[in-house]
């Protein structure tokens, strides 16, 4: 056989086959032009084993080559200046490296991501230093860094500003766990039915009401307004926002399930946004409730009850059996009381407010709820959004529906007008009218509708396939929250091997589009409360994409992870149990052996797997089926002892080899979610 055939067989250079070979003990010449048939067969056989200990090498080799690199700039002291947000692919050209070698090393840190995603300056300073560089923190554009904070501050400003100032209502956020009975409770104060509209009894959206209660003091009737948050850990990002824009907050905790994951994941935001805030203990008229538990579980994590000399007020309640609703309200108008200087506004002033839900309504185009959180808004005013015009009040419609033409402080508002829907947790800040551009519209339909994200896939200039999964996905929503939450939650997902594709996604029904995209990518369309168009419909069935429709978000997530279970492999459990050092070949028969042998360490037993090691080379895999100790068959062999065994498969076992013997279990892995 000619050489250059062989390698053409193992898919090698011709050259560095005829360097490797030597090495292996198949000495056939560096200029050898021939090689015959007997020894291209054991270079065949033995091919697979060569090649994986010539990977080892080069893995140790690049291994080696790049702590010398580390420890070269750490001698040079080669520096870096970060700043506190950069793409990956910005951070390879700061430490002037490959986009390969800096996902390969993120992947190596457990954190998977494209060539167009951001890291933050902690991970970005971690990776760096473990590289060798000195890092430095970029001065930074402050208005980039403090942006969220000068949102934050804006709307405070604007509460406090104005000669006019008046009380208005508290703005109530609504936090605890997904199964505490936040929806029932508002249900309760509104005594409206709201919970039998919920799919799956969660809230879907965020969303605003507002109630009238008598002032335990002066019998006043008095309005609050509450913000609705959705109970799924998915929505973290949008519970902070309506954080953000209330004044007192409830934090409900069952009083049957105590302190769970997501209570202490508000509890934190609460604290992080420093609101004054009621604990409701829910559910007590259920058997298993145990109050005294429920706060003690609460102190642990910082929150202290009144009577117990802490400063939070606890209210024990059942929103089903209406139970202590009015102590409740009672509470919020007293929290709300002692901090009245902070829940003032001047109803006189242009309107500026935070935009809590957004969608695109079939019939009316793009809609918003805005709470209006300092002046007033009236039908006409120019709709100004991040320094932009997004169109003009062309009708404003209130908590219940009714059409208003003003809307005053702490009224939440559902605005028809806007060219395009704005994202949740946008101000509309009218002062800003006179300073204002016209929106472009293409440019900004292209970030929210046809901006392609892949999430958490490994790269695809390194690994192997297998490691390279993903699920591709168009996903639609009815609204911007709820989108923004749905890829939010699939960003949650952290595994090596498969991964989470966004091909697609905006607002509003399944489009012909969205068909080609998901036909083009082999893609599954999602509908988040929404339906296909008649034409996307009939192109589905056609093209036999799957189109699957979700109104509650655990559903689709809960499909995610199933499928990507299914794309993941199983999880293999090898136990090492011991070896031995083969010493005598006793009968071979076809398939199978019978050698003897002392055992080194560890035992033997029947149905254990054995590697064949010869020389240290792996030659393969087979089974021991029986063990024996002179005449006698015997369970397991120990440590010390010689014994034969009767090994099966496709290795033909020398003396001197030796054969290590191992279990292996398969279990099915889970994708878990961060």
């Amino acid at each position: 056989m000619n050489v250059t055939e062989l390698a053409r067989k193992l898919r090698i250079n011709t050259v560095e086959l005829l360097e490797v070979l030597p090495q292996y003990g198949f000495d056939i010449g560096r200029k050898a032009i021939k090689i015959d048939d007997a020894t291209a067969e054991q270079v065949i056989r033995r091919w697979k084993y060569i090649k994986r200990e010539l990977e080892e090498k080069k893995k140790k080799e690049l291994e080696e080559k790049k702590l010398k690199e580390k420890e070269l700039r750490k001698e040079l002291g080669q520096d870096v200046t970060l700043g506190d947000k950069l793409t990956v692919r910005e951070f390879a050209e700061k430490l002037n490296m490959t986009v390969t070698q800096i996902i390969t090393e993120l992947m190596k840190n457990g954190i998977l991501a494209n060539q167009n995603q951001n890291l933050d300056f902690d991970t970005m300073s971690i990776m760096a230093e473990d590289l060798g560089f000195i890092v430095h923190k970029e001065d930074g554009n402050i208005e980039d860094e403090k942006k969220e904070e000068e949102r934050v501050q804006s709307l405070e400003e604007a509460l406090a500003k104005g000669k006019n100032l008046q009380p208005r209502a508290p703005v109530i956020v609504v936090m605890g766990h997904v199964d505490h009975g936040k929806t029932k409770l508002l249900d309760t104060i509104r005594h409206a039915n709201i919970i039998d509209t919920e799919a799956g009894g969660i809230t879907q959206h965020i969303g605003a009401y507002q109630t009238i209660w008598k002032d335990p003091k002066n019998k006043k009737e008095r309005a609050l307004t509450f913000i609705d948050t959705p109970g799924h850990e998915a929505f973290t990002m949008m519970r902070s926002r309506g954080a953000k824009v209330a004044d007192i907050a409830i934090l409900i905790v069952a009083a049957d399930d105590g302190v769970k994951p997501q209570t202490e994941e508000a509890i934190n935001i609460i604290k992080a946004a420093k609101l004054p805030f009621v604990v409701a203990i829910n559910k007590i008229d259920k058997e298993s409730a145990d109050i005294q538990k429920t706060k003690t579980d609460l102190s642990q994590k910082g929150v202290l009850a009144e009577e117990w000399g802490g400063n939070v007020p606890m209210v024990e309640i059942s929103a089903k059996q209406n139970t202590n609703i009015d102590k409740l309200l009672d509470v919020l108008l007293l929290v709300a009381d002692m901090n009245e200087d902070k829940i003032k506004a001047d109803r006189e002033l242009p309107a500026i407010g935070t935009v809590i839900e957004s969608n695109v309504d079939k019939g009316m185009g793009p809609v918003a709820t805005v709470l209006i959180q300092s002046g007033t808004l009236h039908r006409g005013d120019k709709l100004v959004l991040n320094n932009e015009i997004y169109g003009k009040v062309r009708a404003m419609k209130n908590y219940k529906g009714e059409l208003v033409d003003e809307a005053g402080p702490s009224v939440p508002i559902q605005i028809i007008g806007f060219k395009i829907a704005p994202e949740v947790g946008d101000v509309l800040d009218i002062t800003k009218e006179s300073t204002a551009t016209e929106i472009n519209l293409r440019k900004k339909k292209s970030e929210q509708t046809g901006a392609e994200r892949t999430i958490i896939t490994a790269d695809n200039d390194s690994g192997d396939e297998e490691k390279k999964k993903t699920l591709n996905i168009v996903v639609k929503a009815d609204v911007l929250g709820s989108l923004e939450a749905i890829v939010s939650s699939f960003e949650k997902i952290r595994h090596a091997e498969v991964g989470v594709k966004i091909i697609g996604k905006g607002l509003g029904n399944i489009t012909e589009d969205d068909v080609k995209k998901a036909t083009t990518s082999g893609a599954t369309v999602i509908g988040f409360n929404v339906n296909a168009t008649p034409l996307a419909g009939s192109m589905m069935r056609e093209e036999n994409v799957q189109f699957l429709q979700y109104d509650v978000i655990y559903d689709l997530i809960d499909w995610v992870k199933e499928e990507l279970g299914i794309l993941l492999s199983d999880e293999k459990i090898i136990t090492e149990i011991g070896n031995m050092k083969v010493v005598a070949i006793f009968r071979k028969e076809k398939g199978a052996m019978i050698v003897g042998g002392r055992i080194e360490s560890g035992k033997v037993m029947k149905n254990v797997l054995a590697r064949v090691k010869h020389e240290k080379l792996e030659m393969g895999i087979g089974k021991i089926t029986e063990c024996r100790m002179g005449q006698s068959v015997t369970k397991e062999v120990h440590e010390g002892m010689e014994c034969g065994v009767r090994f099966e498969g496709k290795p033909r076992i020398e003396i001197g080899d030796v054969l290590e013997f191992y279990t292996e279990e398969t279990k099915a892995r889970e994708i878990q979610f961060l």
